[in-house]
């Protein structure tokens, strides 16, 4: 199969700084996003560590190791990375007063052929689309998420929920902190979705899909998306990558991830 990759960010309609970052590693296949939070700018920091961490760390094992690693080297190395990447912002959060408290969510895949490894932690998401439906493929780590699986919301009172935006794991916050990972086929024609809450927020999975219908190259299809988040409100800044597959008659290009 032949790949697209596309990314961007965008500030929003009410913030003034920008902490969500993205990082693309096209010859290793690895897309990662990171949404940050903490005090003045510490969540812009956490969150440029986290992803140029991971994308020289493990983008650099990725193209060393080749095809010759099995799935579970690979996530071991995620989980290694991940670890690794963690402790650095934990520390920087810890030795400089005005970076205390940072953290980011975390989204990293691994395109390996017909397979996609995927890890997260915290609630920027990771969803697949195929023949016309939008599948939400990572589960948030949130107080909202945990009140959803307790049954003590419904998913319409989860969308006024004043704790939308708590999550319970996130990268940087504590010393060890766990990457969940699973793994998923691909298929010729499959897109896959990577984004911050500042999209998943604004825009409901009914609505992703109708942008995505609309657009048939991951780069008008990623623009589109972040016009509409906006366009709805645009409350919080936003981060798209998307990744689309092709058979190889088809051909296909790629783009580098930039910001606005």
């Amino acid at each position: 199969m032949n790949i697209e990759f596309y990314a961007v960010t965008d500030t929003g309609r009410a913030r003034l700084n920008n902490e969500d970052s993205v990082a693309i590693e096209e010859n290793a296949g690895l897309v990662v996003l990171a949404d940050g939070m903490g005090g003045y700018n510490a969540g812009e920091v956490a969150s440029h560590m986290a992803t140029e961490y991971i994308r020289s760390e493990l983008g650099y094992w990725l193209k060393e190791t080749g095809t010759e690693a099995s799935d579970l080297d690979v996530r071991r190395a995620m989980d290694i990375c991940v670890d690794n990447a963690n402790r650095a912002i934990f520390n920087a959060a810890n030795a400089n007063a005005q970076y205390a408290g940072m953290g980011t969510t975390l989204v990293v895949g691994v395109l390996r052929g017909s397979r996609l490894l995927l890890g997260h932690i915290g609630d920027s998401r990771a969803y697949r689309w195929r023949d016309g439906r939008l599948v939400q493929l990572t589960r948030d780590h949130s107080l909202l998420q945990e009140q959803l699986d307790a049954g003590l919301i419904t998913p319409e009172q989860a969308l006024y929920s004043s704790h939308r935006n708590l999550v319970t794991r996130a990268v940087g916050v504590e010393d060890v902190v766990l990457l969940e990972t699973h793994i998923h086929p691909v298929l010729p024609q499959d897109w896959f979705l990577l984004c911050s809450d500042g999209l998943s927020d604004m825009l409901t999975d009914e609505q992703i899909g109708e942008v995505l219908v609309a657009h048939g190259e991951a780069a008008s299809a990623a623009d589109a998306l972040v016009e509409a988040a906006n366009q709805a409100g645009g409350r919080d800044n936003i981060a798209v990558i998307l990744i689309a597959t092709q058979s190889s008659a088809d051909g296909a290009r790629s783009w580098w991830p930039f910001k606005r």
